[in-house]
């Protein structure tokens, strides 16, 4: 992902609600959202056909995870799959506190990533540029290419949409649809220094990104209740911003 907003313990249903959007390579071959085949049984998500891992998704018992890479041009960025961190993650079953703490021992191998790590019982951040591992207190929380929850125009504005329909007690997801969709460009006296210079800032600090090579793949929204209950659901894009798909899959029912 490049862009979520994150409610923990916030909803009065959900006990978790993911938004966010995953910007890429036109290119780069990807699968839709999909239950995965054995050995993979229980993973629910898409996936790079490139690597193998995903950038969001669902597994068994309730648990999330979802990886962004963090933006800085002078840093390394090769290492192991960024997306195999969340895949690993979604197939195990170890608790996501201690893998997070395993994982932090490892975590300077990877290119710059932040990773949410969710089961029922915690939601856990890894970042590693730099390295920093906390459990997330209740609330919203938002996450780009940046520091947890950093003040990017884009995920402010996401954090209160989402804050808003859970304000409203709204059902349909139209709402953090739009919010995902929305091509506004921050203006300047508001954007990040990340090193890309003021041009690229201003394309990317939309929350939708529109662009023959590069930009927002797909969007996608997850729910899960306390007993690790729940559905995810994908909207994918194509080059020039059309919607050419959407999936959504329920977790099994109690």
């Amino acid at each position: 992902m490049c862009l979520l907003a994150l409610a923990w313990k916030a909803h009065p249903r959900w006990q978790l609600v993911m938004a966010g959007n995953r910007d890429e390579f036109h290119a780069r071959p990807t699968a839709a959202l999909a239950a995965w085949a054995a050995p993979d049984t229980g993973v629910i998500a898409g996936r790079d056909l490139r690597s193998g891992g995903t950038w969001a998704g669902i597994g068994a018992d309730g648990r999330m995870a979802v990886v962004t890479n963090v933006r800085d041009p002078q840093a390394r960025q090769t290492g192991p799959s960024r997306g195999a961190l969340v895949a690993d993650y979604l197939r195990g079953s170890t608790p996501a506190a201690a893998f997070a703490e395993a994982l932090a021992t490892d975590a300077p191998a990877f290119a710059p990533f932040n990773l949410l790590l969710a089961d029922r019982d915690s939601c856990q951040f890894l970042g590693n540029h730099p390295l920093l591992r906390q459990t997330l207190s209740p609330g919203l929380h938002g996450m780009s290419n940046g520091p947890l929850d950093a003040p990017w125009p884009k995920t402010v504005n996401l954090v209160e949409a989402l804050g808003d329909w859970i304000a409203r007690g709204e059902a349909s997801l139209d709402p953090l649809w739009q919010a995902l969709a929305n091509e506004r460009r921050a203006d300047d006296d508001a954007l990040p220094d990340t090193g890309i210079g003021l041009e690229r800032e201003r394309w990317l600090s939309s929350a939708f990104i529109r662009s023959p090579d590069y930009g927002t793949r797909a969007s996608t929204v997850i729910a899960l209740d306390e007993r690790g209950h729940g559905f995810i659901q994908e909207r994918r894009f194509a080059a020039d911003g059309r919607c050419i798909g959407e999936t959504r899959l329920d977790t099994p029912a109690p």
